[in-house]
């Protein structure tokens, strides 16, 4: 990209490359990388960026693969300016760019309980973005407002009902971007709370490849909602079942594995390009579809172009 951009007090880099920046440690470079000041110079910014050139907000890259020839974009990544967890109104207002499991820990402390995010990856912003969930319950179960900067550059507010929440998924924009959230969840004792999240991620060790190089899950269940994690939870039509049922836990393609642990989880050996963990990923919906009729859904955004031809890529 040639075409100056706008003036800004963040930090604007050029052909910055991304794989360090998402979970799975690939992906080719951005065009620029913006990391705003705050909400005023991210909005300026916004509104003199020529309406040709793409946006694409980021999170902390924990539900993504960006495609081994980069985007041709401005990635936003929202920084320490926008991380702050603060009570309002009864809830807590919370920047985007705060993690989930910070978010979970602080509103134990203060008696609310946001336990189910403990667990989840990502940051607040992403987890609005795709209606993020897990033990049956929802980033729309608990929130209340975002503010937002759209492509323009203008602010608004918006509700449950302008982001119109479904399973993984709302209608925000792709290129607009959240700044803050305000969530609110029910009451609860601090000590049990905390012991509450204890035991969720003694489960999620247990269970999940946590120390491998993943994304979390990679296909949204068939079933249309999230395990529960109680032991009445019925197993049928949950993407990991159908995964292992086409015999794919453990496969391999490059560098790219199905987790033995939990089949649902795409896995970084060490040496996977994008296109090893997207083409593994296509691979497991061919022989689910072929073996039980069930078209999977990603779950993990695949986003950005393919290499050059002839161009070698692999993880950091």
């Amino acid at each position: 990209m040639t075409q100056p951009l706008p003036p800004c007090r963040g930090t604007l880099t050029p052909n910055r490359a991304l794989a360090d920046l998402t979970w799975l440690r690939v992906g080719g470079p951005a065009d620029w990388l913006f990391q705003p000041a705050d909400e005023a110079d991210l909005a300026q910014f916004l509104a003199a960026l020529p309406a040709e050139i793409a946006v694409f907000p980021m999170g902390v890259g924990s539900n993504l693969i960006v495609r081994d020839g980069g985007l041709r974009a401005v990635v936003v990544r929202l920084g320490r300016g926008f991380n702050a967890i603060t009570p309002e109104a009864g809830g807590l207002r919370v920047g985007a760019a705060a993690l989930d499991a910070h978010v979970a820990r602080r509103a134990a402390e203060l008696g609310m309980d946001l336990t189910f995010l403990r667990t989840i990856p990502g940051s607040i912003g992403g987890a609005v973005r795709m209606n993020a969930g897990c033990y049956g319950s929802y980033m729309a179960d608990i929130f209340q407002q975002a503010r937002v900067i759209d492509r323009q550059g203008k602010a608004h507010t918006l509700y449950s009902d302008d982001l119109k929440f479904s399973y993984r998924h709302s209608v925000l924009p792709d290129d607009w971007v959240i700044v803050s959230v305000l969530l609110k969840g029910p009451s609860g004792a601090p000590d049990a709370l905390a012991a509450r999240m204890a035991d969720q991620l003694a489960k999620r060790d247990a269970t999940q490849p946590t120390k491998d190089r993943s994304a979390g899950s990679t296909f949204r269940n068939p079933a249309g909602f999230s395990s529960t994690g109680q032991a009445d939870d019925s197993h049928a039509l949950k993407a990991w079942k159908v995964i292992d049922d086409a015999g794919l836990r453990g496969a391999t393609l490059g560098g790219a594995q199905m987790s033995p642990k939990h089949p649902n989880f795409l896995i970084n050996t060490g040496t996977a390009s994008a296109q090893d963990l997207e083409n593994l990923g296509e691979l497991v919906r061919k022989k689910v579809y072929d073996s039980s009729g069930i078209t999977l859904e990603w779950e993990i955004r695949r986003v950005g172009e393919p290499a050059p031809a002839g161009k070698k890529t692999g993880a950091v």
